[in-house]
């Protein structure tokens, strides 16, 4: 892990300013004083199960060591099931919260809002990961795709390393005739729905599939969760794949530059996945804070496809027995103290004017 260089997410992201929309907006050591610093005030006892999003599985595991090294009696459980299965759990009353990369469907937000007595099921954002293209090909250091080219290779229209298409988007490199193996995730997952989220957007006339949590092209090897993915890419040369930034930087996975709605081609950096989620806009109503991100954005060394992973969590109607400790350890991972131990792990923490609105959310869930 490249420190110094992940340390510049916590200056960049804490100073990025979104553009609201008009529907809304290991330290052991308990901090105090600050608004966003209250976790130690905030310890319950009791048992949490949760579960969904493997992008955010460091961060949450991270997070739970440090609510259990403060509060005793507390037990948090969270397994990484995949966003889709995390929302099943949620529905079904199985999971006290779950995470997911993406937002509930329109048709999923009634079964959901179900379960919430008096009130609704409200997305918390709480982890902002830069997806990486990441690839391992044999002396090619500094791979450059377009989204279209992107689209082709996962729709199985792109086949070699050394097509014509490829290799317009890299001059002078030499490209091997090695066969692609494009690897996507299995199961359901709120990482492949930006993903295609993001080529929907950016590469329409080659990627007709869609937007959906569930893979939908043919062709290329599936694999479950992101450390599947990230363990595909790395063992077998030509192959490609998307995983959040943080499974390729510890895995020593090769990123792709990517290229944006200005016409460059961008490093997936701190700054560069700033850039485009200053621009992410927040579109839910109230204490829902569904965000929009915009793939296609013009900002110049932007990085385009950047992810937020939400906690999916009841305004209203939690049990008494987990009302508590919902509370408590969701204020612990929205405080600047639980943001900032992100920037180790390979994720941006949210900027402040995003998690102060979060910090409100949860302290008003009842």
């Amino acid at each position: 892990m490249k420190l110094q260089r992940l340390g510049a997410i916590a200056s960049l992201a804490l100073t990025a300013t979104f553009a609201l929309s008009a529907c809304g907006s290991d330290n052991n050591e308990p901090a105090t004083g600050a608004s966003g610093s209250a976790a130690a005030a905030d310890c319950a006892t009791g048992t949490l199960n949760a579960q969904g999003s493997s992008a955010q599985k460091n961060a949450v595991d991270e997070w739970i060591k440090a609510y259990q090294q403060k509060c005793q009696g507390v037990t948090i459980n969270y397994e990484p099931s995949g966003s889709g299965a995390g929302i099943q759990a949620f529905t079904a009353g199985t999971a006290d919260f779950a995470g997911s990369d993406s937002a509930l469907k329109p048709e999923e937000q009634p079964a959901a809002d179900a379960k919430c007595s008096g009130g609704q099921a409200i997305h918390l954002p709480m982890v902002i990961g830069p997806v990486a293209i990441a690839y391992n090909l044999d002396g090619v250091d500094n791979l450059q795709l377009k989204p279209a080219t992107v689209a082709k290779i996962f729709a199985g229209k792109v086949t070699k390393w050394d097509d014509a298409t490829i290799k317009a988007d890299n001059p002078g490199v030499t490209l091997p005739s090695t066969a692609i193996n494009a690897v996507h995730r299995s199961d359901s997952s709120g990482t492949t729905d930006n993903f295609t989220a993001f080529l929907s957007k950016t590469a329409e006339a080659d990627w007709t599939f869609g937007k959906a949590k569930e893979w939908k092209a043919p062709g290329g090897t599936g694999a479950a969760k992101s450390d599947g993915v990230a363990s595909a890419i790395k063992g077998q040369a030509g192959t490609i794949g998307y995983v959040e930034w943080s499974y390729a930087e510890n895995g020593g996975l090769k990123m792709a530059k990517l290229g944006n709605g200005a016409g460059e081609f961008a490093a997936l950096t701190a700054e560069s996945a700033g850039k485009t989620i200053a621009s992410a806009k927040v579109e839910g109503q109230g204490d829902d804070l569904k965000m929009a991100i915009d793939y296609n954005t013009k900002e110049p060394g932007a990085y385009p496809l950047v992810l937020v992973t939400y906690e999916i969590v009841c305004s209203k109607g939690l049990a008494a027995d987990k009302l508590p400790l919902v509370k408590g350890f969701l204020t612990h991972a929205a405080s600047t103290e639980g943001q900032s131990a992100l920037t180790e792990l390979g994720y941006a923490p949210l900027p402040e004017s995003v998690r102060t609105k979060v910090e409100a959310a949860v302290k008003n869930i009842s």
